[in-house]
């Protein structure tokens, strides 16, 4: 996670702009660096240039998917303490399990509680993953 006395960031993938502000908006708010990413070619590359401690990642993206993105993300040594929060409206058992299998440390349904997912990446950034 983020070096003492550095300002963590975290890297937010979506391709709804609305759903980008309210969540910039969210973590800002709790004084974290906030980048983001419109699609999953855009986030993998963000990825590698930043080096952020968390990526909150969509999964249904146009161009590349999150469960894509998150695999070439995976295969960055670089990027092997970042930790990547699924946000996503896909929520089956099957959707889950490859959101994990994808390099996935957490799994967060839309709609979302505010206050979980805020409380979520502070956990996070606090006791790791």
């Amino acid at each position: 996670m983020a070096k003492k006395n550095e300002q963590p960031i975290i890297l937010l993938v979506d391709d709804e702009p609305n759903i980008l502000l309210a969540l910039e908006f969210l973590l800002q708010r709790e004084g974290y660096r906030v980048e983001k990413a419109f699609n999953g070619i855009e986030a993998v590359e963000k990825a590698v240039a930043l080096k952020p401690d968390i990526i909150v990642l969509d999964v249904m993206m146009p161009g590349m998917d999150g469960y894509e993105a998150a695999k070439k993300i995976r295969q960055s040594p670089a990027l092997e303490n970042t930790c990547i929060v699924f946000l996503t409206a896909k929520g089956t058992g099957d959707d889950k399990r490859r959101g994990y299998n994808t390099g996935g440390e957490y799994y967060l349904v839309k709609p979302f509680d505010n206050d979980s997912f805020v409380h979520t990446i502070r956990e996070i950034l606090e006791f790791g993953r």
